[in-house]
């Protein structure tokens, strides 16, 4: 017996006991069949001696829905089994909303409470986690500066390759253009003043200082950002990295923390290339253009160059090589659950890079000028 029943006037008192387990759904389903609820104006129901599953509770939710079908009020003595309260928020979760009609008074500053709060316990807890990942990220790294071969050289010889020469062309391309262009169109003004010469401080000192290595991290975050959230993602996908944990590997060590040191080689590399190429691009422009010798170029662009110029750009690029590579591992090991998940958190890794990567260089710009360098 896994219930008893008691008639009372018009109350039928019903008591469950035992194991309303899915091991006896088809039992228990049989005794409460047998119940006959027609005669009972008010039905209360004693669930606390027994013991229910998600089975049990399912068959208690259809009688209580079968016996307010037949007009019976239905009560509980003590509080409902937890069980049958989680099935009942969940089937009124899927039930079809109608926009239409709007909120009461009462329900909407709660409602608009409600929903604050939990975008706030949202945010919160992704900031937690964030930490937890550098967190990580630090203690992985000092275990691999104990034992150079945690590091994984191999890994970090690769991403080099996949994220530093692999880009070289393009990074060339940008640098080169972006240094004529910047050229061309301060030599339109200045030629206004007859100080055409000023081209070349302008060329110079704006490649080597800002838009070199800017221009190379916005490059690479959109390209190495991309790649290590998407790789990353897709493993996750795959559940390899459920499959690193389970044997015992460090995901973090093995999937983060070459990409990291990989770009942190492999960005200031690309921005000495880029320098390199923008004073390239810039000269000849002037020789082009203002009819200004190669030997007069170089010499000028001597004279603009301060001790300082060439490293406050250089000191930049590690900084931006661990920002773009925090976001993209960070957003790759977020992905849950489908494709579509993955498409955004790829797209917001590189919103998030290059967002970085400008705050950064504004903060620098501002560090820079109070040290007057």
């Amino acid at each position: 017996m896994y219930c008893e029943t008691q008639l009372q006037g018009g109350q039928l008192v019903l008591t469950l006991q035992g194991e309303w387990q899915v091991a006896n759904v088809t039992q228990i389903a049989i005794e409460l069949q047998a119940l006959d609820l027609q005669s009972a104006r008010q039905l209360q129901i004693d669930a606390r001696a027994a013991r229910l599953d998600l089975s049990g509770a399912w068959l208690l939710h259809r009688l209580v829905q079968r016996a307010r079908t037949q007009g019976a009020q239905v009560e509980f003595a003590g509080a409902a089994p937890e069980l049958l309260t989680l099935i009942g928020k969940t089937l009124a979760a899927g039930t079809p909303v109608v926009t239409a009609a709007p909120l009461s008074d009462e329900q909407s500053p709660a409602t608009a409470v409600e929903g604050l709060g939990r975008r706030t316990v949202r945010r919160i807890m992704q900031g937690q986690a964030a930490l937890a990942f550098l967190g990580h990220i630090c203690v992985s790294l000092g275990r691999g500066l104990l034992h150079w071969r945690r590091l994984h050289p191999v890994s970090i010889a690769r991403h080099i390759y996949d994220t530093g020469i692999t880009a070289v062309p393009i990074v060339s391309l940008i640098a080169f253009l972006i240094a004529v262009i910047l050229a061309y169109i301060g030599a339109q003004q200045l030629l206004q003043f007859g100080a055409d010469i000023f081209v070349v401080d302008l060329v110079t000192i704006g490649t080597l200082r800002e838009l070199g290595v800017l221009l190379t991290a916005i490059i690479v975050a959109g390209r190495s950002g991309s790649a290590y959230a998407a790789e990353i993602g897709a493993m996750r996908l795959n559940e390899e990295v459920d499959a690193l944990h389970a044997t015992g590997v460090d995901p973090v060590e093995v999937l983060v923390l070459p990409r990291l040191l990989g770009l942190i080689i492999a960005l200031p590399l690309l921005t000495v290339v880029a320098d390199v190429v923008g004073l390239i691009g810039g000269g000849l422009l002037c020789y082009g253009l203002l009819d200004m010798s190669l030997v007069q170029y170089m010499g000028r662009a001597e004279d603009a160059i301060s001790s300082t110029t060439f490293w406050v750009g250089l000191v930049k690029a590690p900084v931006f090589a661990v920002l773009i590579a925090i976001a993209g591992t960070w957003c790759g090991m977020r992905v849950r659950g489908s494709s579509r998940e993955l498409g955004r958190l790829t797209t917001l890794a590189v919103v998030q890079a290059i967002f970085f990567v400008i705050l950064a260089d504004a903060l620098f710009a501002v560090l820079f000028m109070e040290l007057d360098i």
